[in-house]
């Protein structure tokens, strides 16, 4: 029987953005990599965080990947939680990287993020070269001036294709602040749950150990030397991950 993959990207990603993983993996089976909302034409309007995750799992129900082998990256790994809490049997086991459960309710952390993801989205769609160019300045991507200069560039060119103001609204509707809280959920999940993150990414480290520790049946896998984007800086672990 085929194996298969569903492949999320994260923010001002692209399907693309898998090239690597996917070459690796579609000799085995199937893969899909679909685009979020707001990153592809035909996409649509991003309007809520709940809708995507739904409309992601109509997309893989239709296409015929239920009981398939899910795996997303930051937002994409958000985006793949929520699938694993609201549809618990669509998915055979999941990948989960540099992925965040979610902020409490009503919390200060919470409403600080949301000032800050506005105003990133009003930057978006004011001025897309200063977006892009402090997006990708972020200390959080900070590992990625270790990749070869080509690397590097072919990286920028997959985020400046985008439309900066859809970027905008989607931020706004799938923030991290206007996401679901899912850790009370982790506990409920019962397929198997890999939990990756760069070494070097300290922050997204701890989220998965704390996330191992209450996911009955996960398996943590800290990156040596990796930042926050494994899928870029070590492909081949991902690859790993997903075949193993």
């Amino acid at each position: 029987m085929s194996r298969r993959w569903v492949l999320l990207h994260g923010y001002t990603g692209s399907p693309v953005g898998w090239d690597l993983v996917h070459a690796a993996l579609a000799p085995q089976g199937e893969v899909l990599r679909p685009a979020l909302v707001g990153h592809a034409p035909g996409t649509g309007a991003a309007t809520d965080f709940v809708a995507e995750v739904d409309r992601l799992a109509a997309l893989a129900r239709n296409a015929g990947f239920a009981g398939s082998h899910l795996c997303g990256y930051s937002l994409g790994g958000r985006l793949a939680l929520g699938l694993l809490a609201r549809h618990p049997g669509l998915f055979a086991r999941a990948t989960l990287i540099g992925a965040h459960p979610g902020l409490p309710e009503s919390s200060a952390e919470r409403a600080a993020r949301a000032a800050s993801d506005e105003a990133w989205a009003q930057l978006a769609e004011r001025d897309a070269p200063g977006f892009f160019a402090r997006w990708a300045a972020q200390p959080l991507f900070a590992t990625q001036q270790a990749l070869a200069p080509a690397q590097r560039a072919a990286q920028d060119r997959q985020r400046e294709a985008h439309d900066a103001a859809a970027l905008g609204g989607t931020l706004r509707a799938l923030s991290l602040a206007r996401m679901p809280d899912w850790q009370p959920a982790l506990g409920a999940l019962t397929q198997p749950v890999r939990l990756m993150a760069g070494g070097l990414d300290t922050k997204f480290s701890a989220l998965a150990q704390r996330m191992a520790a209450q996911i009955p049946h996960a398996t943590l896998d800290i990156v040596a030397g990796a930042g926050h984007n494994v899928v870029l800086e070590r492909p081949g672990r991902v690859v790993d991950a997903l075949i193993g």
